[in-house]
């Protein structure tokens, strides 16, 4: 790697380090929420850092679909475990149980969008006045609308029109009552920025991130892999390819590519030539042109 492309990574590495502390700084119980997928491996990766050697002041969250990859699971059991971190579980399962969300039915149902209900219970029930994510502003055109320090009012809501300025690295983390902030440490960062970090950084990750074989089904363009909760409708066939995900989530609407990569190295390659952003495989984001948009001002992540 250069040595540009190294002080490249050692500026958003200070600039994310920065933006932790400050945010411990600022509230009262952050959160970090914790997916097992890179982009939140790589926050939780620079929380570490940012507090060494003392132990994060703040814990994990996961919030549970009930329709992970048995991989993500296993992966954030052994890396919460590894570094030290407590972490909370909030259960989107229990949240249909209370009759708080109802189950979306069909072919194309998927509990991505009722995490949500699920978040912001979470948020409430704990006292959580920052929830830290992972997002960048390359993954999604509403992601782009982001602030370091982004508000949310007290129905956990997303005002992309009213917005703090951020100037001179100052961060207003003012909030009223049963108001909090999300907080996106990663806001300069790209995809590619966040797998050479992980090479230079030597993280661990899900396999499901390089190349496997497995069965999929082809639903509407987006390669689903066949589990518990997707199986093949009328018309569907199960085919073994080779692939591998580039955004890890929902199984229901998390889509995988065609891809021989291996390593990191390979990975790395692949994203420098490719034309559709990761999200490009969520079938979530291809409901509506504003899915994301609509969805975060909600209280989506």
């Amino acid at each position: 790697m250069s040595s540009y492309a190294v002080n490249h990574l050692q500026h958003l590495e200070s600039e994310a380090i920065y933006i932790l502390r400050e945010t411990a700084a600022q509230f009262e119980r952050p959160v970090l929420l914790f997916s097992g997928g890179k982009d939140s491996i790589v926050v939780a990766h620079l929380a570490k850092k940012a507090f060494w050697p003392g132990r994060m002041p703040f814990p994990l969250m996961h919030i549970d679909t009930g329709h992970n990859f048995s991989e993500t699971i296993a992966y954030r059991d052994e890396f919460v475990a590894a570094i030290g971190a407590r972490l909370e579980i909030a259960s989107v399962q229990k949240s249909i149980d209370e009759g708080r969300v109802q189950e979306e039915t069909g072919t194309n149902a998927s509990r991505n969008g009722l995490q949500t209900v699920t978040l912001l219970d979470a948020i409430e029930e704990h006292g959580f006045d920052a929830a830290i994510g992972g997002a960048r502003r390359d993954e999604e055109k509403a992601r782009a609308k982001e602030r370091f320090f982004s508000h949310r009012d007290e129905f956990g809501q997303w005002d992309p029109k009213n917005q703090r300025p951020e100037l001179w690295n100052l961060f207003n983390g003012r909030k009223g009552q049963g108001e909090h902030f999300r907080v996106f440490p990663l806001s300069n960062w790209t995809e590619m920025d966040v797998w050479q970090y992980i090479k230079e950084e030597k993280i661990e990750l899900p396999n499901l991130y390089f190349t496997h074989e497995r069965e999929i089904i082809n639903r509407n363009g987006t390669l689903l892999a066949v589990t518990d909760f997707i199986t093949p409708q009328d018309g569907e066939t199960i085919e073994k390819r080779q692939v591998r995900f580039r955004t890890v989530g929902d199984a229901t609407c998390t889509g995988a590519v065609e891809s021989p990569a291996e390593s990191l190295d390979d990975v790395i390659a692949e994203v420098a030539a490719a034309r559709q952003t990761e999200r490009g495989t969520r079938a979530d984001d291809k409901r509506s042109e504003t899915a994301m948009e609509d969805r975060k001002k909600a209280g989506y992540f």
